[in-house]
């Protein structure tokens, strides 16, 4: 047996009993946007010349297949592929990216590594249990996609599967070369992030300007080779074979670079930090360890809003008289049995601004649970040791979360008012409306932490909830009783013709400030996580 992968089952089967709750969720997520599609398009996109009708406007309209791409075949299978197939490969680049460093680097910024490696465990094993623990989740989530729509085509739908499945192992092969560069899991999700980004706004670009997919900017981007698998319309095996050999040749390097490291160590050495002056209080500390991140996630938000808002004219341009799409983006914006082209702009402009807001909860989640990696990782310890409370502390932290989200939305009624060209105020105000939501979910995810730290990554799964409820809930038409358990549906959709009452707002801001109000108390009575 190969002493440097010794104890590898061992190590896989304490990571799959570690992501046993967190891992199904993200494989349910990644197939169910893909196989909520078929019934929807199809109630839609029903008829023949409808679907030839879709074709020719993607065709002729750039910023709606920066965001979808191309479509390459009229068929409900191919327009399944088209609507789903690169956002379930972005979702499966970042379930991979998740476990990976879960189970390479933070496990060495834990200490635990440490221990295991004292034992009869091969120098390879952690790193191998980290990407067959990847693969396993990738290809339960290739099954689901293809078994799902093997009725649609037993080709195409396999195709879709393997395409989803190997973009997720290629982001994951890269996550592992980013945890042996980085000094930190935070550094390694976030430059991995970086890179799925990268290839998402790479292959934007690319479609943009060609309406075959043929640009180069699409084959440099993996999910531009997403796409071009073709899936459902003449499929194009041999594009799954440059996934495989990329995939080989980012793992021959992140095995070579984990080689000749030692535990704990990185290629990219830790910046030394001020010596004195400039981190005068826990709250300058909080912002110093997350201005990073909320930089770029604000350029992110710009960025996406300016997107959005180029697309309105093209999108109502797309939905023309076709009832059931008019439909469902009257039922996500709000602005439901009023007519005219104006109304179903801001119904678009309001659907823009609710998906925006429900990704900024993803931001406030990862930036509360902050106060959980500082904890776990025995930084906070000695910092709440000197004259700092736990309040101060968490203060800080929780100031840069909430402050954050709110910018973050700000700047994303800014691109979408200047995308749009008109009325910027009222495109700040339907995002800057969405808030009291976000820190609702923001609020939970400190309160998880404060009361039950073991569980504090359920936040996750809160976000990720909402962001399902309000991304596939209008389109299979869900009762109300069911999308009214995410905050967002409680709050009025902007902008619109009717002015909004001011109860939700308040109830809702109401509601997080006594949650942070028992997340505090529930910190100060408990002890600190070992």
């Amino acid at each position: 047996m190969n002493t440097q992968l010794a104890e590898t089952g061992a190590l896989l089967r304490l990571a799959l009993r570690r992501d046993r709750v967190m891992a199904p969720v993200w494989i349910l997520v990644v197939a169910m946007l893909v196989l909520s599609l078929p019934g929807s398009l199809e109630s839609v996109y029903g008829t023949a010349a409808e679907r030839e009708r879709l074709l020719a406007t993607m065709t002729a309209n750039g910023s709606l297949r920066a965001l979808y791409g191309p479509v390459f075949g009229d068929s409900i299978g191919a327009l399944t592929a088209w609507r789903g197939g690169v956002f379930a490969g972005l979702l499966a680049g970042v379930m991979s990216l998740v476990i990976v460093v879960r189970h390479t680097r933070e496990e060495e910024e834990s200490g635990r590594q440490e221990l295991l490696s004292a034992a009869m465990v091969g120098r390879r094993a952690p790193l191998t249990a980290a990407l067959l623990a990847a693969l396993t989740a990738n290809a339960a989530a290739a099954l689901l996609v293809t078994a799902g729509l093997a009725g649609r085509g037993a080709a195409g739908a396999l195709a879709l599967g393997l395409g989803i499945g190997a973009t997720g192992m290629l982001f994951a092969a890269l996550a592992a070369i980013a945890a042996q560069l980085t000094e930190s899991a935070r550094l390694a999700k976030g430059l991995t992030g970086a890179f799925i980004g990268a290839a998402f706004v790479l292959r934007a670009a690319g479609d943009a300007g060609a309406p075959d997919g043929g640009s180069a900017l699409t084959w440099i981007s993996p999910l531009g080779w997403l796409e071009h698998v073709r899936a459902f319309a003449a499929e194009r095996w041999w594009v799954l074979a440059l996934f495989a050999a990329a995939s080989a040749a980012q793992l021959v390097a992140a095995y070579a670079l984990a080689a000749r490291r030692d535990v704990g160590m990185s290629f990219l050495p830790a910046r030394p930090g001020p010596a004195r002056g400039r981190l005068g209080s826990a709250g300058a500390l909080a912002w110093r360890l997350q201005r990073g991140a909320l930089l770029g996630w604000s350029l992110g938000f710009l960025a996406a809003g300016v997107v959005f808002g180029g697309m309105t004219d093209g999108a109502t341009e797309l939905v023309g008289d076709n009832a059931r799409t008019r439909e469902i983006i009257e039922r996500m914006g709000g602005q439901a049995g009023q007519a005219g082209q104006g109304v179903l702009a801001d119904a678009f402009l309001a659907t823009m601004a609710g998906m925006l807001a429900m990704v900024a909860a993803l931001y406030i989640v990862s930036a509360v649970l902050r106060l959980s990696a500082e904890e776990s990782g025995q930084r906070a310890e000695p910092l709440l040791a000197n004259a700092v409370g736990r309040l101060r502390w968490a203060g800080g932290h929780l100031a840069v979360a909430f402050g954050g989200s709110a910018l973050i939305l700000l700047l994303a009624g800014l691109g979408l008012g200047i995308g749009h060209g008109e009325d910027i105020g009222g495109a700040v105000a339907a995002t800057l409306g969405q808030l009291p939501a976000v820190w609702v979910i923001g609020a939970l995810a400190a309160l998880l932490h404060g009361a039950v730290p073991r569980f504090a990554v359920a936040a996750w799964a809160v976000a990720g909830a909402a962001l399902a409820l309000g991304w596939v809930g209008p389109a299979l038409n869900l009762p109300q009783a069911v999308l009214d358990l995410s905050p967002f549906a409680h709050l009025p959709k902007l902008p619109g013709g009717q002015d909004p009452s001011w109860a939700p707002f308040v109830a809702l801001t109401a509601l997080a400030a006594a949650l942070l109000a028992a997340a505090l108390t529930a910190l100060r009575r408990r002890d600190l996580a070992a």
